[in-house]
């Protein structure tokens, strides 16, 4: 089945593929479809921003849409950043935004550094069905940002002795809150009839 992922983040799209295509789906980015748009994320939480992206891209298409919205939440923080994640502070690099979230820790304990991955699938079957998942995946804030794999927060998000960054893309797309929201998602889709 071929499925746009509404999306053209490069490290989303590589999960997805990795995850999917041995399913027998066909994943192609929005770019790839030849799809030129950036649905306004006015929505205050991960599910609403998932389906007004996935419901702008069916509603050029009428193909099977995926998308997700998904984001950092440190508890010290009160959540943030949260749905603002990749645009934290206003700051244009992920690495300004991690800086970020590290200074707003700077005196915090090592016991209150906790912090969850959220992951917000909603996909629209080409029959106009609409399921939403949520996963998520918790461990806490390093100290600095360490590792060469991942992006976004991953360098400074610790799962057990290592960041996400650290860890192999297999590895990480087992335990990650994308894979978390997956599974469920083929859960729900075993299901049903599609």
């Amino acid at each position: 089945m071929k499925l746009i992922i509404a999306s053209n983040n490069k490290g989303k799209i590589r999960e997805y593929k990795q995850i999917l295509e041995p399913m027998g789906f066909e994943v192609m980015s929005q770019s790839e479809a030849g799809i030129d748009l950036e649905a306004e994320e006015t929505g205050t939480t991960f599910k609403e921003n998932a389906a007004i992206k996935a419901r702008a891209i069916f509603d050029m298409t009428s193909c099977a849409v995926l998308a997700d919205d998904s984001g950092l939440a440190v508890d010290a923080l009160g959540g943030e950043p949260g749905v603002y994640s990749a645009r934290y502070g206003g700051l244009a690099t992920s690495e300004e935004r991690s800086q970020l979230v590290l200074e707003k820790l700077k005196d915090v304990p090592e016991d209150k550094r906790s912090a969850h991955f959220i992951c917000c699938i909603h996909l629209i079957l080409s029959d106009g069905r609409e399921l939403t998942v949520e996963g998520r995946c918790s461990g806490k804030i390093g100290y600095e940002p360490v590792g060469e794999n991942g992006f976004g927060y991953d360098p400074i998000f610790m799962y057990g002795g290592q960041s996400f960054a650290e860890i192999s893309a297999e590895e990480k797309n087992k335990l990650s809150h994308r894979a978390d929201a997956l599974d469920k998602l083929i859960k729900k889709l075993k299901e049903i009839d599609i």
